[in-house]
């Protein structure tokens, strides 16, 4: 078994879609950044990476190849995913919070999990959302970002050949 921790940050601004876990959640900014800048997908992703010892995703996607513009995180984990995948990994439990003031999140942790598992190929019993506040307190407390922590443990699968 393998363990691995992600955190990703992005600044909000105005005129960008909110995207958190694969999901647009309606709100007046969204999170900058050179693909879709969803902060969970991201900490999610260098989790994976952090655990297979692989670096982190500024590594794998680069945020100066244009290949990368606007592209979507679910598209980018997938990648993580087939990564783990081939050296005969997978997800045994993911569990991931997003530290945001606003918008409140509860309403979208369902479809989250949902978008994640299937993602990473795995039952969404497996997968972990949460969401907090900071009470008012640094950047996420005042609006100005929001940030996303993950930790992952990776377990050989059935067929997988075992590399660790």
């Amino acid at each position: 078994m393998r363990i691995g921790h992600g955190y990703d940050v992005h600044r909000l601004v105005p005129e960008r879609k909110l995207m958190l876990g694969g999901v647009e959640v309606p709100y007046t900014l969204g999170l900058l950044g050179h693909s879709d800048a969803d902060v969970l997908l991201h900490a999610i992703c260098d989790a994976i990476l952090g655990a297979l010892a692989l670096g982190d995703i500024g590594k794998h996607f680069p945020d100066t190849d244009p290949a990368y513009r606007g592209i979507s995180s679910l598209k980018l984990l997938v990648h993580v995913i087939n990564l783990a995948r081939d050296r005969g990994v997978e997800i045994g439990n993911l569990d991931a919070t997003v530290i945001a003031q606003r918008p409140k999140l509860a309403p979208y942790i369902g479809q989250m999990v949902e978008r994640i598992a299937e993602a990473c190929a795995v039952d969404p019993g497996r997968i972990n959302v949460k969401a907090t506040t900071t009470e008012q307190l640094g950047f996420e407390g005042r609006g100005e970002g929001i940030s996303a922590h993950a930790v992952v443990l990776l377990q050989p699968f059935d067929g997988g050949e075992k590399i660790f």
